[in-house]
């Protein structure tokens, strides 16, 4: 998920004239209604691995695939795979690039055309994300990723997804947009408002994408929801019969002392 600071912009927020109750952005996105799964579902930008994605010569900053294995509890390839598909797939889908020409810069507006290019070239496998940073002389910027969530789909699912959450901020100067064939609607939301949309059932949203909205509702800025410690442990919602009804009940994991290396942790 992409995030921002609600107060450094208050002029493209989705709003119906009512009072804004967050103090952090998410940009959320409704798919079409003709997806075969989740169909109208509000949803973080995202999507699957491609198997390029774990190139061990993808241009890489910060914190290496053996450091985000032990956070993500992956093998070192695997890691590499899933940070390097959250970088991939969050350009694609709404034109942000987590990459910069150094380990300490990021790139800036990367909406013109040949940049665009450049999205249409990854999302029809084209070329790789490595391909890409290697031809622009940029590196990967893992250190923009936080790993918040790891949820795999109820067992009774005739569909089952292993799904990784990560967060960022929106890089400086770069703008999200909604150019993505997936989505009716994309944009920047008041996360609390989108909770109360949902409860009323005029928003849709999946356990995981609910959680995390949660989260980030009830968070001061994204500087300390990025900083806040979180295990990483699959979260598998199950059935469960109470004395009322038949719930849909999962476990969300506690964090242990030092579970997240500092470079990892906002620290």
């Amino acid at each position: 998920m992409i995030l921002r600071d609600h107060g450094e912009h208050v002029t493209d927020r989705a709003t119906d004239g009512a009072t804004d109750r967050s103090a952090v952005d998410v940009f959320m996105q409704r798919r079409v209604s003709t997806m075969a799964f989740a169909p109208r579902m509000m949803v973080f930008p995202g999507g699957g691995v491609d198997p390029r994605d774990a190139d061990p010569s993808l241009p890489w900053a910060g914190p290496s695939p053996a450091d985000w294995g032990r956070v993500l509890v992956a093998d070192e390839a695997t890691a590499r795979e899933l940070v390097a598909a959250a970088v991939r797939e969050v350009f694609e889908e709404c034109g942000v690039l987590l990459a910069g020409p150094s380990a300490d810069s990021v790139v800036g507006d990367v909406s013109g055309p040949e940049w665009q290019t450049e999205r249409k070239a990854l999302l029809s496998r084209e070329v790789s994300l490595a391909q890409m940073l290697i031809r622009r002389d940029l590196v990967l910027r893992s250190d923009l990723l936080r790993a918040r969530a790891h949820w795999i789909t109820p067992e009774f699912e005739p569909k089952r997804y292993d799904t990784r959450i990560f967060a960022a901020l929106l890089p400086v100067g770069q703008i999200a947009d909604d150019q993505t064939s997936e989505a009716d609607h994309a944009g920047w939301v008041d996360p609390a408002r989108l909770l109360e949309d949902y409860a009323t059932g005029v928003a849709l949203m999946l356990p995981p994408t609910v959680v995390c909205v949660e989260q980030v509702a009830a968070a001061s800025s994204v500087a300390e929801f990025m900083a806040a410690e979180v295990r990483i442990a699959p979260i598998t919602p199950v059935i469960v019969r109470t004395d009322d009804a038949v719930v849909i009940r999962c476990v969300i994991p506690s964090v242990p002392p030092s579970s997240v290396p500092p470079s990892l942790a906002g620290e």
